[in-house]
């Protein structure tokens, strides 16, 4: 019998022809048609994922914000209800234990403060002891019993204006009316039964949402939106998505052995607020001038330089590959590098050693693609 987890939504996923894999501890679809046609569907049309992996922690106390802002890099105390922030939670020396997502909640319960935080399906169990031991306050884990959502592409929108919710808690009346990094709450009585966290979120660089809401609630909404046009996607589109979207992925960009500012997440660091875990470190490494750069790189030919690749320039090595694959939207392979400073500059023309093979590529702008507005 398997020891992974399973989502709400595991049977639907075998019934449809999902190819399960693990990740993370969970057994998960990479795919159900292909992952070239999965990804298309979220950049031209609307593609639906089940990222129940996802870690969710829920912290409902006056004093939550204080307790959140000790413990990650992004400000807190000025989030109002509804707005949502990306932040980085980092060891004392600056080290990235996970990049993360804070939610300032609305919460209906007056004179109560509810915020949460979704992070990373492999570093769940490790941020959930680092909380209890370095930032410690009224935690519930509802990773169980919240599954989480995610309805990504141009005509999302068009989706969720067609959910029959109905107004509960939020900056705005309709899901639909959402403003990018915001979040509410909405039920409907008959259909979905139970209240429905909404945020205009995502990781494929399109519009979209992500939604929690309890198990059987989560089937009737899953079943639903496909009803209404979106396609079932796999983790592998959406690992290619966000590549092309050039947003890092933890275990790849992103480790306790690489920091924020390094990782050129400068916008998520806020080393003017309030003390927080690994400032004083991340204070020092902003003055130094011969931090690694995270670059783009386009390959000449059709290989792919996965992670490990190392990157040549002459007979110097100047960096390494982080994460790689072949873009379906732009029909070339493209890689995520760190390299030194001083090759960094967009236009330089280097070499990536695939499997002993060099391969011509050259440094381009982050993000590889970006939707228009």
């Amino acid at each position: 019998m398997s020891s992974l987890l399973r989502t709400p939504l595991y049977d639907w996923h075998v019934a449809h022809h999902g190819r399960m894999v693990e990740f993370g501890g969970w057994e998960m679809p990479v795919q159900y048609t292909s992952i070239v046609d999965e990804h298309h569907a979220v950049r031209k049309a609307a593609g639906l994922f089940d990222i129940s992996h996802m870690g969710r922690f829920s912290c409902l106390a006056p004093e939550a914000a204080e307790v959140i802002e000790r413990l990650v890099t992004c400000s807190v105390a000025t989030m109002k209800p509804g707005q949502i922030r990306y932040g980085l939670v980092c060891r004392d020396d600056g080290g990235i234990l996970d990049d993360v997502l804070v939610y300032n909640i609305p919460s209906p319960l007056q004179g109560k403060s509810e915020f949460g935080l979704v992070v990373n399906a492999g570093n769940r169990t490790k941020i959930w002891d680092w909380i209890q031991t370095r930032a410690p306050g009224p935690w519930t884990d509802v990773s169980a019993n919240k599954p989480m959502i995610a309805l990504q592409g141009p005509k999302a929108v068009e989706l969720v204006r067609q959910l029959p919710f109905n107004f509960y808690s939020g900056p705005c009346q309709l899901p639909a009316e959402l403003g990018y990094y915001r979040n509410g709450i909405w039920f409907r009585e008959k259909r979905y039964g139970h209240i429905v966290s909404v945020s205009r979120t995502g990781y494929t660089g399109e519009d979209g949402f992500e939604f929690i809401c309890g198990e059987e609630t989560v089937k009737i909404l899953w079943d639903h939106l496909i009803e209404l046009g979106a396609q079932p996607c796999g983790l592998g589109a959406r690992d290619t998505l966000r590549l092309e979207a050039a947003m890092p992925l933890y275990g790849h960009e992103l480790s306790e052995t690489i920091d924020p500012l390094t990782a050129g997440l400068d916008f998520a660091v806020k080393l003017d607020k309030a003390d927080f875990i690994g400032k004083q470190a991340l204070v020092e490494i902003a003055t130094k001038s011969d931090r690694r750069v995270r670059v783009g790189l386009k390959l000449a030919g059709r290989r792919i330089a996965r992670e490990g690749s190392t990157v040549h320039l002459a007979d110097q090595q100047i960096g390494e590959v982080t994460s790689g694959t072949f873009s379906p939207t732009l029909e070339q392979a493209i890689s995520m590098a760190y390299v030194a400073p001083a090759m960094a500059a967009v236009g330089t023309a280097v070499k990536v050693d695939i499997r002993g093979k060099r391969e011509a590529a050259t440094v381009v702008p982050l993000p590889f693609y970006q939707r228009a507005k």
